[in-house]
């Protein structure tokens, strides 16, 4: 290879290698056993988590569902879900009953979705022993149950015009049980804390996306590549 820019090459080859090294340290486990791609992803989820509890907020819009009785036929991919949901709903007041491969169940709204919130609630505040001491199943398990029977839920009420339900329903799974479930056992932070480590990994994503691209521009000046205007063709 042909190096018609000595100076320009040799920051080049600079900045490449150094790239590389830093792009070595990230993915080795110097932060508490973490590299540095899974510390800030654990840093943003933590953060998002400090700004995503609705569920107090969904327990209130719930009270205006008290005394609606609902009827419904739930169906189920598998036995087990399905025997794991009568027994969560049949702990949250409603009468659960298999028929014909789905599952009737009838019951206060209300104290459905609030018991649906309650366990999602201890899921998000990272607790899942009451679930497992109440139904003998895991918090992920109980959480998972809770999401196929809202959606069943909320398909079954659809059908039935009852859209108020129906929309408040899918309003609790997306988010009151998909937030308990997919926060659990995620740290809490408030992003007004950690203002000063959010600062540099900006600071830091701008600055070694540049890096790369200013060493590949070196390496191109020093080879003898470089981008220039064509000239324009007088008719």
């Amino acid at each position: 290879m042909l190096v018609r820019n000595k100076s320009a090459f040799i920051k080049g080859v600079i900045l490449t290698i150094t790239f590389g090294v830093v792009l070595v340290l990230m993915f080795l486990p110097l932060f508490n056993g973490d590299n540095a791609l899974r510390a800030a992803d654990d840093l943003f989820n933590s953060i998002s988590k400090g700004s995503t509890n609705f569920i107090p907020d969904l327990l209130k819009k719930n009270e205006a569902f008290k005394g609606t009785a609902v009827s419904v036929k739930l169906g189920y991919s598998s036995e087990t879900t399905a025997e794991n949901a009568a027994k969560i709903l049949s702990a949250a007041g409603a009468s659960a009953q298999k028929e014909n491969g789905k599952l009737t169940v009838s019951g206060d709204l209300n104290q459905i979705l609030a018991a649906a919130l309650t366990d999602s609630g201890k899921m998000f505040a990272n607790n899942e022993e009451p679930l497992r001491e109440k139904y003998g199943l895991s918090g992920k398990e109980a959480m998972y149950t809770w999401w196929y029977s809202l959606k069943e839920m909320d398909k079954d009420l659809t059908r039935q015009h009852k859209f108020k339900e129906a929309a408040f329903i899918a309003e609790v799974m997306k988010k009151g049980v998909e937030v308990g479930y997919n926060f659990f056992g995620i740290k809490s932070m408030e992003a007004r804390n950690q203002i000063g480590m959010l600062t540099f990994a900006m600071i830091f994503y701008v600055v070694y996306t540049l890096w790369w691209g200013v060493a590949i521009l070196y390496l191109f000046e020093g080879i003898g590549m470089q981008l220039k205007h064509s000239a324009k063709k007088e008719v």
